[in-house]
């Protein structure tokens, strides 16, 4: 059976955005070189999108579902949760790694009108992964890791769009985080207090802001 011309259409507009993006980025998409490239009347691009910000999140839409959030698998019965937070987190991460125009994308339009959308798609994709990575855990606990990888994502994906970090240093940094979220830091913890008397500790200016210290220099 054949698709319908409203079909083909969207289809096609979306195809070309998502070539746009991934070619010349996020400023490269206008509508009417959108309907230009998609040999449609720019009528139709609007009837179909109203606004461009529908259009450019209906296209992350799809390269999201095609590429960071099909076929991630439940955890395995022996499966950590440091090692199912760190595969789902490469899992969505390494395809922006290959596409990092994607990834400024979607962190542009998540911060736009309709970054709900977007929300939403990965919580309904990645949530009852999570959820059984977490099972059994003490809410609050999972409650706390949540906010803090959220917050965390959200900063290293800003920091990345302003181009104070490259994109292939958000795992490692997340990975660290992780880690820290999933151990036990008592023994660390504990050593620092009885450290304080043993000299002085020579701290990373990049640790005193979340700002970076030479702007415009990525992992300075």
């Amino acid at each position: 059976m054949s698709r319908k011309p409203e079909e083909d259409a969207s289809k096609q507009i979306i195809s070309v955005v998502l070539a746009l993006l991934e070619s010349e980025g996020y400023d490269a998409v206008q509508l009417r070189e959108v309907a230009r490239l998609a040999r449609v009347s720019l009528a139709t691009v609007y009837k179909r999108f109203p606004a461009r910000d529908d259009l450019i999140v209906a296209a992350i839409e799809q390269w999201m579902a095609d590429n960071s959030y099909a076929g991630v698998l439940p955890p395995a019965a022996d499966e950590t949760l440091y090692s199912g937070l760190m595969r789902v987190l490469r899992y969505i991460f390494e395809p922006w790694e290959r596409n990092p125009r994607m990834l400024e994308a979607y962190h542009r339009a998540r911060t736009g009108a309709g970054g709900q959308r977007l929300d939403a798609q990965g919580m309904s994709a990645m949530l009852p992964i999570a959820a059984q990575l977490v099972a059994g855990a003490e809410p609050a606990y999972v409650e706390d890791i949540g906010l803090i990888l959220a917050n965390m994502t959200y900063a290293l994906t800003g920091r990345f769009v302003d181009k104070t970090l490259e994109i292939t240093e958000i795992l490692p940094i997340l990975e660290r985080a992780v880690f820290r979220l999933t151990s036990n830091n008592e023994s660390a913890a504990a050593a620092a207090r009885l450290g304080r008397n043993a000299g002085p500790f020579t701290v990373d200016p990049s640790l005193a802001s979340p700002y970076n210290p030479n702007p415009g220099t990525p992992g300075a």
